[in-house]
């Protein structure tokens, strides 16, 4: 394609005006930048930026947008203590030098700062790596334009880290495979993928596509930046830090490999993120599938299966994503996994600790946060009878920090009273030794479960009938 001067000019945008600050009553930044096409036709200027994907990358209206994602992510600093309040100023001070570095390959990433969260494993961390705030939005942009090319390559059956597509479309993909016949199943477990994937593999893959090397180099540089734990610099020689905007794009591109094979050998499959399941409709197709495809992941993408965790089940004895699958009348259907259930028992718990030292605003608010997003996830799942049982546990729960919080007998009277509660049973109620969760249960004769939904508890059984889809 030939290029006029002035349209390839109308691409030199540098970073003067990067963020046009407004007065403090307005909003803190303004988009004030407008992209010209080259083309109205994206696939005539696909190859020329192709092989100059960096010009794209540092385009101005690119970098705002990853700038404005950073902030309303929020997250912690990294490394050089720079927290997301702080990169305003530090932008409009130093953008211009910035963009100078990236473009003529003069920048170094900073160390990612190493944070360990436990796995549901016991003694199992899962390492993160937070990159700094600057390296963030660097990232960022680098993903939103790298973002569009790759997922014209990659799988439909791939669902972790798409747009439009989540943990609810992976899962009723899976129920389509079980209701059409495929009912044992290949749950793959690659060993701490984050940590052992190949560098040299990943920049392989990514440059098939990638043409413009300067990407390619500022892409190997953030694999190598390195970690630091407990003060202490480490080298990253091998895997990719998990925790930055980057990490879930490189690790779908590598992870399309795998896809690709599955695709070429008439496997049908499920993948999010590296929770990998292939479905057949024998015992023993599956454990040859198992058989061939181990190879083909440990001598070609030179990554580690965890043999202990990769079995052939059928589809009832297997966990994916929180839930498992039982059938019904010759129909899949999902339910709630036991080791879920356990968690979300144990997250109430803690709100519901009468010992804790919050406000009752503000616990109020966090179950009603939890109580929303943990529905709304296993809305899929059959699980009347589970919250049922659920709520009536946590409203006696709830009593009980009430019970301890009115503490006087004078106080516990005079709300037992507000309660409508009858003058001589308030005061044998008032004069009763039994313990908190004892009493919880006494007083749920007045203290009714309307009046705990009222106090802002709502109930997880009526929201999921709500947003119930089974």
């Amino acid at each position: 394609m030939n290029v006029t001067e002035s349209r390839f000019k109308n691409r030199q945008l540098h970073m003067e005006d990067y963020l046009q600050m407004v007065s403090a009553e307005q909003k803190e930044y303004a988009e004030v930048f407008d992209y010209r096409k080259i083309a109205e036709k994206s696939s005539i200027i696909t190859g020329y930026w192709t092989d100059n994907l960096l010009d794209l990358i540092l385009r101005k209206d690119n970098l705002n947008k990853a700038y404005k994602r950073v902030k309303s992510n929020k997250g912690a600093g990294g490394t050089d203590g720079m927290q997301v309040d702080e990169l305003l100023p530090y932008l409009k001070e130093n953008q211009e030098t910035l963009i100078w570095q990236i473009r003529n390959g003069r920048y170094k990433p900073n160390p990612v700062r190493r944070v360990e969260i436990p796995k549901e494993t016991k003694g199992e961390y899962r390492k993160l790596g937070v990159p700094t705030v600057v390296d963030r939005v660097i990232q960022q942009a680098i993903t939103q334009e790298l973002m569009p090319i790759y997922e014209e390559q990659f799988s439909e059956n791939r669902f972790g880290f798409r747009p439009q597509k989540g943990q609810h479309d992976a899962l009723r993909q899976c129920q389509k495979n079980v209701n059409d016949g495929y009912v044992y199943v290949v749950d793959m477990d690659l060993e701490k993928f984050f940590d052992t994937v190949c560098q040299s593999k990943l920049i392989e893959v990514l440059s098939r596509t990638i043409k413009d090397g300067r990407v390619i180099s500022l892409i190997h540089k953030y694999l190598n930046a390195g970690v630091l734990v407990k003060g202490m610099f480490e080298r990253t020689e091998i895997g990719m830090p998990q925790g930055g905007p980057l990490s879930p794009l490189l690790s779908n591109v590598m992870l399309n490999e795998l896809d690709k094979e599955l695709e070429r050998r008439g496997h049908r499959f499920v993948r999010y993120a590296d929770d990998c399941m292939i479905f057949c409709k024998s015992r023993k197709s599956a454990e040859r599938t198992l058989s061939n495809i181990l190879q083909f992941i440990e001598e070609k993408l030179f990554l580690k299966v965890n043999r202990k965790k990769t079995k052939v089940s059928h589809i009832s004895r297997v966990k994916y994503l929180g839930y498992t699958f039982y059938r019904h009348q010759g129909k899949c259907r999902f339910r709630v996994h036991p080791k879920s259930v356990g968690k979300m028992k144990e997250r109430i718990r803690e709100i519901t600790d009468r010992h804790k030292g919050i406000s009752n605003e503000k616990r109020e608010e966090m179950y009603q946060q939890f109580v929303r997003g943990w529905v709304e996830y296993y809305k899929l799942a059959d699980m009347k009878s589970l919250l049922k049982e659920t709520d009536q546990w946590a409203r006696r729960r709830i009593r009980a920090v009430y019970w301890k919080q009115w503490k006087k007998p004078r106080t516990r009277y005079r709300m037992l009273r507000a309660l409508k509660c009858e003058h001589w049973v308030a005061r044998e109620m008032i004069r009763c030794r039994k313990g908190y969760w004892r009493m919880a249960q006494v007083i749920g004769s007045v203290f009714k479960n309307e009046i705990v939904v009222k106090l802002g508890y709502m109930s997880m059984f009526d929201y999921y009938l709500i947003v119930r889809e089974n």
